[in-house]
């Protein structure tokens, strides 16, 4: 995926707005209620913050994953949860309280493990130095401006105009729908005689690391007896990934386009595997 003003401008805006809308929908006891789940906080962010890095490098060995697509797939499982999840996990009929707190805790913590987990990658996997690595401090403030920053200003909104938040919510949600729409169709266009290749070369590899990382999320949380819905949650939250976040990260702060590659092949299957876990949930969850 060649890099251009859809990925170096429109798509950070994109994840910017998407993040807005996000803060329009939260309020501070949202975060107080990470002190009610404790035990599910803790067993979902592990899945997300240490186990779904580990699958993704099982993946690259039992598939000879090699160079920038490797880490590309790192990058990937660098940058778990996102609105997206929360919005599946309502869909499926999970806990949407969890998932929203999971996403919080995790936008919270990545901020700062992208750039060691990226760049750990990029020495494994790029030994040559021909890859310069993602610097630290340009990396964080990144992330901050394009995630966090615009979650509180979204937050401050909702807590000081609730009626003007109320208003604002579904124009920043259609908004961040048609910029994403435009980054996607965008890429896609643009790299349409290549996306056969793209498929065979991270197509079961992206499969793989979205089944696997939901069903670890779903075993871990069942063999920590939490309930269905909590379990189900855990692993939309594992396997649902900021692919956004992850793409912006190749395009913009590495420049190197063909990392995105996995970022962008995971992002379209995610939302295929999350049509059957809406199903099942639906099916799987009464009340």
């Amino acid at each position: 995926m060649q890099s251009n003003v859809l990925t170096e401008i429109f798509l950070p805006l994109a994840l910017a707005i998407i993040m807005l809308g996000m803060g329009l929908s939260l309020v501070v006891d949202d975060f107080k209620r990470i002190l009610l789940y404790p035990k599910a906080i803790l067993v979902g962010t592990l899945n997300q913050i240490i186990l779904l890095p580990l699958a993704a490098f099982l993946v690259i060995a039992l598939l000879g994953i090699e160079a920038e697509l490797a880490v590309g797939m790192i990058i990937l499982s660098a940058c778990p949860g996102g609105p997206t999840s929360n919005l599946i996990s309502h869909l499926a009929k999970g806990d949407t309280a969890l998932s929203i707190s999971l996403t919080v805790v995790s936008s919270l913590i990545t901020v700062f493990t992208i750039p060691f987990l990226v760049n750990y990658a990029i020495v494994e996997f790029i030994p040559g130095g021909e890859q310069q690595a993602l610097p630290v401090f340009k990396t964080i403030v990144s992330v901050l401006l394009i995630t966090l920053i615009p979650v509180g200003i979204g937050m401050l909104v909702r807590n000081w105009k609730p009626t003007l938040a109320q208003k604002l919510d579904r124009p920043v949600k259609l908004l961040s729908g048609i910029f994403l729409f435009i980054v996607i169709a965008g890429a896609l266009f643009k790299e349409k005689e290549n996306m056969v290749g793209f498929f065979k070369l991270i197509g079961p590899a992206a499969l793989l690391l979205n089944l696997l990382t939901m069903a670890v999320g779903y075993g871990t949380s069942r063999l920590t007896n939490h309930s269905l819905k909590q379990s189900l949650t855990i692993a939309i939250e594992s396997g649902i990934q900021n692919g956004t976040l992850g793409i912006a990260i190749a395009t913009t702060l590495l420049n190197n386009p063909a990392m995105s590659i996995p970022a962008a092949i995971y992002s379209l299957l995610m939302f295929v595997t999350s049509i059957g876990i809406i199903w099942w949930g639906n099916r799987a969850i009464t009340d």
